[in-house]
């Protein structure tokens, strides 16, 4: 076996004591890194009795062995903890600069714990590690000032710096993390339990190498798939039009979910599309470390200031979900959510669900200080997202999420979550596998585990590894299909490898050996996913889930009136049923049986899978 390493930076916030960890080269063959990896250092930590936002609770950021290699489109890391949103399994993906930076400075993840007498940010430079003041922060700067403002302060505008908001020092479990031009750990609350720390940032300026075993062998293999990275017709229209391209031909086939999840045709979803954006207030793009992609988005509005734009899911969020077609308005609240460090799919749909509870006559004036909620109505919108981020007025229900304001009301059935996830913006009866997907999982409601919706509705197949195509609305046939991309998307979060980016398989594999000096083949890289996606059930399991929990809401249970996808409903029952065949799970409970956790070597793990 080779020698490669995994270090990990360990500061105990209480006593600032700070030290490095080995990761287990066993553990790095078996996962890699990422989130993968994060689960199995996690494991021992996470019970059903932890409160995540406590001192004890731990916050992870990971990075893989990619991570900053100017590979494809690998300049990501992760974030994982308990999530307060859920109490289950949290992690968040995030792309930028900080991820590549933080492997610069010799450590290949950070690991934190306790919590900090004063506001606090951590300074990581030089193999040192700094604590320092953050009370002048605390309060009073957004997530970019706050950038900003540590720059200066570090005189160093090369440090790289992750960062809360308002959100997360009020500990919203819809708070996240933000890095670099406005990219986020968005989802599963880690703004939160970074916020309950104490810790309002962490800075990180590096300049040591990247570790490669075989660096001639991936330079060359790095720069041919780079070009063809960069010549894909996926690549070139992310790069044109940003991830909201697709907007009307999602819409058309009813992928779009419009207020709140009960019609398939919002009206004006032509001026909202990625394609207006670059026609209209586009005025440049942005990137992460090394991808020749640049998806991300930079507008300009009549104020003449530069922000950064709004992707797919802000855009649904903000517009259909909620009635806006004005994609200026859209942008400014994806901007305020940005700064006040709140995740843009849990906030529009929870503001969502305020206002589908008041059409039907469940919430009243009574409960909004006389305001009527009205879809399309701007400055009520925009005032509610104010409200929530300070926990005022009907603010204070909208900041706990949209399970707890429809328990609220005595409606849970009509709360678009899943294990208090809100669900993304893509709907299953518009695109069936995400029915599997919400419901299954880690995480709660999350299209990112698997971006089925893809395969769905353009045929986005990976055949090399057993992905194939069945038809948008078809049923349990597709079930093994939907784990298999659940394996491999897990496998890229272990990498940290994008979901936008289309390298083939065998590339992939090819990459990964030539940096970490493994040999894997191509069963047993796509089986480090499955091995995750099982041990991260096991977490939840631990932490309380149950077969009960794979379900949808009953929302997306209900045909649509309308659209592309109009009196359909997925037969999510059969799906499910099939979806534990293929997984190997108990048909009863949900739990993975012995057998199929010893073929995936995590025999040392069926004591903790018993029921009793």
């Amino acid at each position: 076996m080779p020698d490669y390493a995994f270090g990990i930076l360990n500061v105990d916030l209480n006593s600032g004591v700070t030290s490095r960890s080995e990761v287990a080269l066993n553990d790095i063959r078996a996962y890699l890194g990422g989130s993968s990896l994060g689960a199995q250092i996690l494991f021992p930590w996470l019970r059903a009795d932890l409160d995540p936002l406590s001192p004890e609770a731990p916050l992870l950021f990971l990075t893989g062995p990619m991570t900053g290699t100017m590979g494809t489109s690998v300049g990501r890391y992760v974030i994982c903890a308990k999530s307060p949103a859920t109490k289950l399994w949290g992690e968040s993906n995030v792309g930028g600069y900080f991820g590549p930076e933080l492997r610069s400075t010799g450590y290949d993840g950070l690991l934190i714990s306790g919590r900090a007498s004063d506001p606090a940010y951590l300074w990581i430079h030089e193999g040192e590690v700094d604590m320092r003041p953050a009370d002048h922060l605390w309060g009073i700067c957004d997530t970019y000032e706050t950038q900003v403002r540590i720059k200066e302060e570090l005189n160093d505008q090369l440090v790289r710096v992750a960062c809360i908001g308002l959100a997360g020092e009020n500990v919203l479990p819809i708070a996240l993390i933000l890095c670099d031009q406005g990219r986020v750990a968005g989802r599963t609350g880690m703004g939160a339990v970074m916020g309950s720390k104490n810790l309002k940032a962490i800075a990180v300026r590096g300049r040591r190498p990247i570790p490669i075993t075989h660096p001639d062998r991936f330079m060359i293999s790095r720069r041919r798939e780079n070009i063809n990275l960069r010549n894909d017709n996926y690549s070139r229209a992310a790069r044109e039009v940003g991830t909201a391209g697709a907007m009307e031909y999602f819409h058309y086939l009813g992928d779009v979910p419009t207020h709140y999840y009960t019609h398939g045709i919002f009206k004006g979803v032509e001026k909202i599309s990625g394609i207006t954006v670059a026609e209209t207030i586009l005025s440049g793009v942005s990137t992460c470390h090394g991808c020749v992609i640049a998806c991300g988005r930079v507008v300009r509005l009549k104020d003449g200031r530069d922000r950064k734009g709004p992707e797919y899911e802000t855009i649904a969020g903000f517009g259909p979900n909620l009635g806006i077609d004005d994609i200026s308005v859209i942008t400014m609240l994806g901007d305020l959510c940005d700064r006040y460090g709140m995740d843009t799919i849990s906030i529009s749909n929870v503001i969502g669900l305020a206002f589908y509870l008041y059409m039907e006559g469940i919430l009243t004036e009574a409960d909004t200080d006389g305001a009527p909620l009205i879809w399309g109505d701007m400055e009520i919108i925009e005032r509610l997202v104010h409200q929530t981020v300070h926990r005022e007025g009907l603010g204070g229900l909208l900041a706990k999420g949209s399970k707890a304001l429809a328990e609220h009301f005595h409606v849970p059935e009509m709360a678009v979550q899943v294990n208090g996830l809100e669900v993304a913006y893509h709907d299953p009866r518009g695109a069936s596998g995400m029915a599997l997907v919400y419901a299954t999982s880690p995480r709660g409601a999350c299209h990112n585990q698997s971006d089925y919706f893809m395969v769905d509705t353009f045929g986005h197949t990976i055949e090399e590894i057993g992905i194939n195509f069945y038809p948008r609305q078809a049923g349990a046939e597709k079930a093994a299909n939907v784990a298999r991309l659940q394996d491999w998307r897990t496998l890229c979060n272990a990498l940290v490898l994008c979901n936008l980016a289309n390298v083939p398989p065998e590339s992939v594999l090819e990459l990964i050996n030539d940096v970490t000096g493994f040999d894997y083949n191509l069963d047993e890289l796509v089986a480090i996913g499955e091995r995750a996606w099982n041990l991260k059930r096991l977490i939840n399991h631990r932490l309380g889930l149950t077969g009960e929990n794979d379900r949808l809401p009953g929302h997306l249970l209900k045909p649509l009136p309308d659209g592309g996808s109009a009196g359909y409903v997925p037969p999510f029952e059969e799906m499910l049923a099939a979806y534990y065949q293929a997984r190997g799970w108990d048909p009863e409970t949900g739990r993975p049986t012995s057998e199929r956790l010893e073929s995936l070597d995590l025999t040392e793990r069926i004591s903790d899978n018993r029921t009793d």
